[in-house]
């Protein structure tokens, strides 16, 4: 829903893992957040989440006022689960709004 969102609760990193029915074939990863600075993205491809391995890790702009929309294209991969991990921010809270993957 566009009028709901997650916040973090203050300190980084924080982390957001969002998993899937089964292992998906993943080849674009797209994020609606607000003051985040610094995002790293990892994936899983365990029946739990466990053992994660970094698909990528990238600074993103400021945008006062104004939702940051990143996608990140990506070799395609499999993964059960994603986890988000904000690293860093640009304010002592941020919001995440939209987490969206592409693929089969």
């Amino acid at each position: 829903s566009s009028k709901t969102f997650w916040t973090t609760t203050g300190m980084f990193p924080q982390e957001l893992i969002i998993g899937f029915p089964k292992c998906v074939k993943i080849t674009k990863v797209a994020i609606q957040c607000y003051l985040v600075r610094t995002l790293r993205i990892e994936r899983s491809t365990s029946k739990d989440p466990v053992g994660f391995e970094q698909c990528i890790e990238k600074d993103l702009q400021h945008r006062e006022g104004q939702l940051q929309m990143e996608e990140f294209p990506l070799p395609e991969f499999q993964a059960t689960y994603l986890r988000f991990i904000i690293k860093s921010a640009f304010d002592h809270f941020v919001s995440v709004h939209r987490v969206m993957a592409e693929g089969t």
